[in-house]
Formats: C-alpha cells, sequence, structure tokens
C-alpha cells in the first residue's frame, strides 16, 4: 500500500505523520526544534530522523511514495535549500526512497491543515515565535514577520516570556509593580532566593544577579519556556498578565491587518497559542471581529503536510 509522509518542523518540535492514500493517519512521532534557519544541519537532520523514524514502521518504509515537510525558516532561500538537503538526507538515513519529495514554509503546510486543504487565503502562526502569510496556489505570496527572535516575533511565545521577564526586573528596580505574575517569574529563574515583603538592599543585588545569569546563561528564545508563567497568571485573575495576552492579540491582529484581509476570506490559525483553545485563540477572534474574516484554528501543520504530500501523489509528481 503507498503511503503519504508529511513533515511538521516548528521552532520547539518536529512532527511526523504516516497516513494512507485517503488521509488516514496510522503512525506519528516527534523530535526537536525544526526551524530550517536556527538550527545546526547536523541536529536538524537528527530531529527530523526521530521524527521519522517514529512516525514510519520500518517494514512499511519502502511503501512511502511521498513526502511533504513544511518549516519554520523554510521559505525560499537558503533555509529551503537547507531544509530540503537536511530532508532528504533524514529519509535516506530512515531507508525511505519517497518519488515525490517537497519542501514547503511552515505557513502554507498550517494554511493547508484548514477545512478541505484549501489553496488561499491567509494563515497566522504564534508559537516559540509568530508570523503571517497570504497564498494563492497553496504557496506564501506575502509574508508578514517571521523575524525572529531579535528583531520581531512580537506576540509569540518568546515575546510573552521576555516581556514577563521584562515586568520583573523592572519590579525589582521600583520601576513595577509585584503581582503575581512577578512573583511566578522569580520563583521560575531564582528559585533559591526568596524576595520578602520588605527585601534588604544586599537581597534585592543577589536576586537582580541570579535573574542575569539565568537569562545570559542561555539561548534567547529559551524566554519562550517563561509564557506559560504569562497564561496560569492570567486564569488566576492577574491584571498585568490578561493586560499582557490582550497586547499580544493585539500585535497578532496588527499582522494580519498587513494583510490586507477581505471579508469572507479563511484565515487559519495555529501554534500554540493560537490552536484551539489557545490561550490568545478568542482574544484573536474578538480583535478581527469587525474584518468578517471566516477564522479557523487547527492544532498544527502536520495533517496540512500529509495532505500536501496526497496532492503531490495525485500530480504524479
Amino acid at each position: 500500500m503507498p503511503l503519504l509522509l508529511g513533515v511538521d518542523a516548528g521552532g520547539t518540535r518536529t512532527r511526523a505523520y504516516c497516513a494512507d492514500p485517503a488521509g488516514r493517519v496510522i503512525g506519528t512521532g516527534t523530535g526537536g526544534p525544526g526551524n530550517a534557519l536556527g538550527v545546526r544541519p547536523a541536529d536538524l537532520v537528527r530531529h527530523l530522523s526521530d521524527a521519522i523514524g517514529a512516525a514510519v514502521p520500518k517494514g512499511l518504509r519502502a511503501g512511502v511514495t511521498a513526502v511533504a515537510g513544511g518549516f519554520a525558516g523554510g521559505g525560499p532561500g537558503h533555509g529551503r535549500d537547507n531544509a530540503t538537503a537536511c530532508l532528504a538526507e533524514a529519509l535516506a538515513a530512515s531507508g525511505i526512497e519517497a518519488a515525490a519529495v517537497e519542501v514547503y514554509g511552515d505557513c502554507e503546510v498550517a494554511f493547508a491543515s484548514g477545512p478541505g486543504a484549501p489553496a488561499d487565503g491567509l494563515v497566522l502562526i504564534a508559537g516559540t515565535g509568530s508570523t503571517a502569510a497570504r497564498l494563492a496556489g497553496r504557496r506564501a505570496v506575502r509574508l508578514v514577520d517571521g523575524h525572529g527572535w531579535l528583531t520581531g516575533d512580537e506576540g509569540s511565545g518568546f515575546w510573552l516570556g521576555r516581556e514577563a521577564l521584562r515586568a520583573a526586573v523592572r519590579a525589582l528596580d521600583g520601576r513595577g509593580p509585584r503581582g503575581p505574575l512577578v512573583e511566578r517569574v522569580l520563583a521560575e529563574v531564582a528559585p533559591e532566593h526568596r524576595l520578602d515583603d520588605r527585601p534588604s538592599p544586599l537581597a534585592l543585588i543577589r536576586l537582580r544577579d541570579a535573574v542575569a545569569d539565568w537569562t545570559y546563561s542561555r539561548p534567547p528564545v529559551a524566554l519562550a519556556a517563561l509564557c506559560p508563567l504569562v497564561t496560569d497568571a492570567a486564569d488566576g485573575g492577574d491584571p498585568a498578565a490578561r493586560a499582557l495576552l490582550d497586547r499580544a492579540a493585539g500585535e497578532l491582529a496588527d499582522k494580519v491587518a498587513a494583510l490586507d484581509p477581505r471579508p469572507g476570506e479563511l484565515l487559519v490559525t495555529t501554534g500554540g497559542l493560537l490552536a484551539p483553545g489557545g490561550p490568545l485563540t478568542d482574544r484573536l477572534a474578538a480583535r478581527l471581529a469587525p474584518t468578517g474574516l471566516r477564522i479557523e484554528a487547527v492544532p498544527d501543520g502536520a495533517a496540512g503536510a500529509v495532505a500536501l504530500a496526497g496532492l503531490l501523489t495525485r500530480r504524479g509528481r
């Protein structure tokens, strides 16, 4: 039986789905981060191999006829070239010799996860990073953001984590309030230091140093790990955390607005913050209500990757 393989390689993890020709999933696998621009090629090959190896049992690998891989950072240029080379190496290592292999950007597989594997419309992703795109013929023809942690990705998990940490250091300086969000952040990044109601100057200095050590001893995108602290504090009623989520939703709505949306157009949303039940899903819908968009939240881009693999076989690629 011919099989399809769809890969969704995002900034946090890589997912692989093996499916039959009807799109029914028969195996899944996960691996480490899959950003084609931010992950070293050797690591990217390993993460892809882990996901693919778990998704496709050894005895069925010869039956894989089409592979579609969507990559964060996998747009035209160096990112797509790197993704293509790493995917080919991972497939070879897994013993898969598919006749049709195609690489897409993460926006393209995410949009294809919408109802009926749509070809034209808008997509918005908010996970570790954030990006939006307009698609025509299942390819991105316009991109907004996705610039990475240093120059963009507003409204993403990294951005929320960074803003939460900034609130904490401002509170230590006496420039901001010490609410539940700040307490959660300090407990996470400096658990060995207790901040009393009236801390001594020496205690504050030691706590500031501990926060700085935590912040600068790891890659910047690791700040995304603080994002759940924001959502937890917001669920607990903290006004500062709720205001931060509102700001994030506003940043994401601005990305969609930059794509000149038209009433009735489809907008597919995904990523940890915008998937079904995500902490920003309802906030974003409220922001975008005046646009008249049809908003469809999907879990991830894996279903879209499978659908695109199926289209490859039907086109005889």
